[in-house]
């Protein structure tokens, strides 16, 4: 009930004109850029996150988190009238959204994307809104080794669960970890790897990376790929709505199935994309007639974005509760937090209740309102698509450089961001994951000092991550979870010898 009544604060601290307008600018911006081949929402956000650093934290935070809403919404009108995932995650919604839309029935394919997207991101602020206080009070007791062992456990989860090739994703994270350690050593003083600069004293900001790496690189890509689009027209009238929202109860099932398996995935580092196919997956195996799916069934809508939006949506849950985050979304939004001088983790619960509690009821409001948005105007953001992305480009290009500058208001900064464009560009290209290493660069200097200062305070053992049950189990569970895919195979190897013998008997 505590939640609840902070809750409806949050509302409180919410509606204002101002607040509520920044939202509507969010949305709208949102939906522009997940509509836009490539750029979906992580890269919207590290994108369009300079135009808040004016802003106080809670309007800053509504409005990113509404970009973020948007986005994700977005990302559905190209897989479903153009065959083209806005994002990875949307993959799945375009083997039975597109044929739905080749049918004559791309309202009815939008309907049921935008609903059970807003279903499932609703389940997932639903378990941050009472999941989220309970694991912050909990972690307010966590001295440094506990703090190094919940670092270490979401790296090694990232290279154990991640669905990424293992030694990319290790690449990945060594060359953000090396990253994080530029500039001043926050524990002696000492100045490391500067090679003399003066620009590198200050260390290499996360944001600015982070706008090259997703922003540049997309529009790299993009340009590179010269896309041309053409796509189905689609206008939705209420009384499709109606008729969606009517058959809704007729899938329960695998909604629910498919917000836990993408509230799952988004707390853990499986990621939406995962979280996606595991949803049409599954209904498609636990549907009486599988071979309908990917011909135009509204199932295989539902049961992806769902998932995928419920992933998403609490990813943001880790971040907020102990200022790790589960994505590469929800790791630009917590450099955010940084910029606006909030330290994301336990305490934000304690010190700033207005912020948390009015982000969370944002994601509420944010989603209702982005729903009704979507649903009226599709016609208009589905023509963007027909705009040249030529004349689109130049525009996000500066929008990245002023972005970069702003920062620091340093020219070294937009060069920096140029850099690291043409390395997202190159990870892309050779298929090696940026969530390890936009992670590695956000938490690395904390991890660092966390494990610094347990040794120090143990006398330089390392047993001091075993000393108590807590921290124990959590350093065990990571070393678990880093060696999880050879102890699975070893464990369906054993398995199948099992069975072999028992068949043999």
């Amino acid at each position: 009930m505590e939640a609840l009544g902070l809750l409806l604060h949050g509302f409180a601290v919410l509606l204002t004109w101002k607040t509520l307008v920044l939202m509507m600018v969010g949305l709208v911006l949102g939906i522009f850029v997940g509509v836009l081949p490539g750029l979906g929402g992580p890269n919207g956000v590290a994108i369009l996150l300079p135009l808040t650093f004016t802003m106080d934290p809670t309007s800053a935070i509504v409005m990113l988190s509404c970009i973020y809403w948007g986005a994700l919404f977005g990302g559905a009108i190209t897989s479903i009238l153009f065959n083209i995932p806005g994002e990875a995650w949307s993959v799945a919604t375009t083997f039975d959204g597109y044929p739905m839309a080749q049918q004559g029935r791309a309202a009815e394919a939008l309907t049921a994307a935008f609903t059970s997207s807003f279903v499932g991101s609703l389940v997932a602020v639903l378990l941050i809104t009472f999941l989220a206080p309970m694991i912050s009070s909990f972690a307010l007791k966590f001295g440094p080794p506990e703090f190094f062992a919940v670092y270490l456990l979401t790296f090694c989860s990232f290279v154990g669960l991640g669905r990424e090739a293992k030694h990319k994703t290790v690449i990945s994270m060594s060359l953000g970890l090396l990253l994080a350690g530029v500039g001043m050593d926050t524990v002696s003083g000492n100045l490391r790897m500067t090679f003399g600069s003066a620009e590198l004293l200050r260390g290499i900001n996360f944001l600015v990376a982070v706008i090259g790496l997703f922003g540049i690189s997309e529009i790299l890509l993009t340009m590179e790929e010269r896309l041309a689009l053409r796509g189905h027209a689609a206008s939705i009238s209420l009384r499709v709505v109606l008729g969606v929202w009517k058959d809704l109860p007729k899938y329960w099932v695998t909604l629910l199935r498919s917000s836990f398996i993408g509230c799952w995935l988004g707390i853990t580092p499986g990621g939406a994309i995962a979280a996606s196919f595991m949803g049409y997956n599954l209904a498609k195996r636990f549907a009486k007639d599988p071979e309908s799916f990917g011909k135009g069934r509204i199932e295989g809508v539902f049961a992806p974005e769902t998932a995928a939006h419920a992933s998403g949506t609490s990813a943001l849950l880790p971040m907020l509760a102990l200022g790790i985050p589960g994505s590469g979304t929800a790791a630009i939004l917590l450099g955010g937090l940084m910029v606006w001088g909030l330290n994301p983790g336990p305490l934000l619960f304690v010190e700033h209740k207005d912020f948390v509690w009015g982000l969370i009821a944002s994601m509420y409001l944010g989603n209702v309102v982005g729903l009704a948005l979507v649903l009226t105007t599709v016609p208009i953001f589905a023509s963007i698509l027909r705009v040249p992305f030529a004349a689109v480009a130049p525009m996000i290009v500066v929008s990245c450089a002023i972005g970069a500058y702003a920062i620091q208001n340093a020219m070294f900064d937009i060069w920096l961001m140029l850099g690291f464009g043409i390395v997202g560009y190159v990870f892309k290209k050779i298929g090696i994951p940026l969530a390890p290493f936009t992670l590695a660069l956000v938490l690395g200097n904390r991890a660092e000092d966390a494990f610094r200062l347990s040794m120090i305070g143990s006398g330089g053992t390392l047993k001091v991550f075993w000393s108590n049950g807590l921290v124990g189990t959590i350093t065990t569970l990571a070393i678990v979870l880093l060696f999880w895919p050879v102890i699975d195979r070893l464990l369906c190897r054993v398995g199948l010898t099992q069975r072999t013998t028992a068949t043999s008997r």
